[in-house]
């Protein structure tokens, strides 16, 4: 029975995922607040639950055509080189300094949340002809 939170904990993690909440954000907060477990296991835990969800997302994008291949390629290189830089202060550094700069990241983009940006209205083609097909 040891089992039923953690169950439970991931199943409603992931329903919020896929409502497009951030479940792993909030699967992260549980396992490490509620859970016991230390917050680089939870992390770990936290990318292979974030990983198959991004690889079908990617694949569905691309199938449908919803890439920009030139912002794709400038991002990657950075995205390469922030991910390792992460990993390494992931373990490197000492985790009790982890914890706060990630609650405050967690604090900020909570609050980010309760005022979301306001889309700014699409340009019609006239405006700008040369863009036309």
């Amino acid at each position: 029975m040891n089992w039923l939170l953690p169950f439970f904990c991931g199943l409603g993690a992931s329903i919020l995922s896929a409502w497009g909440v951030g479940g792993g954000t909030l699967l992260l907060l549980v396992m490490t607040l509620f859970l016991g477990v230390d917050q680089r296991t939870a992390q770990g835990i936290n990318l292979l639950f974030f990983l198959p969800t991004a690889a079908g997302a990617l694949v569905f994008h691309w199938k449908n055509g919803f890439l920009d291949k030139p912002t794709l390629k400038r991002s990657i290189p950075w995205a390469v080189l922030f991910a390792l830089g992460g990993a390494w202060a992931a373990t490197a550094v000492e985790v009790e300094l982890l914890r706060k700069p990630f609650g405050i990241y967690l604090l900020a983009s909570g609050v980010s949340l309760l005022w979301p940006q306001k889309k700014k209205p699409e340009e019609s083609p006239e405006a700008h002809p040369e863009k036309t097909p």
